[in-house]
């Protein structure tokens, strides 16, 4: 799984988990589905971004646009 991946997956169900609330709970306070909530948690790589955001929103966070690393 791609480190950054990693990162958003984690970072999801670690605030999810500080709010006390369900990944059902999650996907009804910001109004999108289950599944989305699950497959982003899970490490999921393709998801739309605003989708994305509707759920970071819950707790004041965004996916943003970073460089690239170099791996090189």
């Amino acid at each position: 799984m791609n480190s950054r991946v990693n990162d958003l997956s984690s970072t999801v169900k670690q605030l999810r988990k500080e709010a006390g609330i369900t990944q059902k709970q999650l996907a009804e306070y910001s109004g999108v589905g289950l599944a989305l909530v699950r497959k982003i948690e899970q490490g999921g790589t393709t998801m739309r971004v605003d989708k994305v955001n509707r759920i970071l929103a819950l707790f004041n966070y965004a996916l943003v646009a970073l460089p690239a690393e170099d791996n090189s």
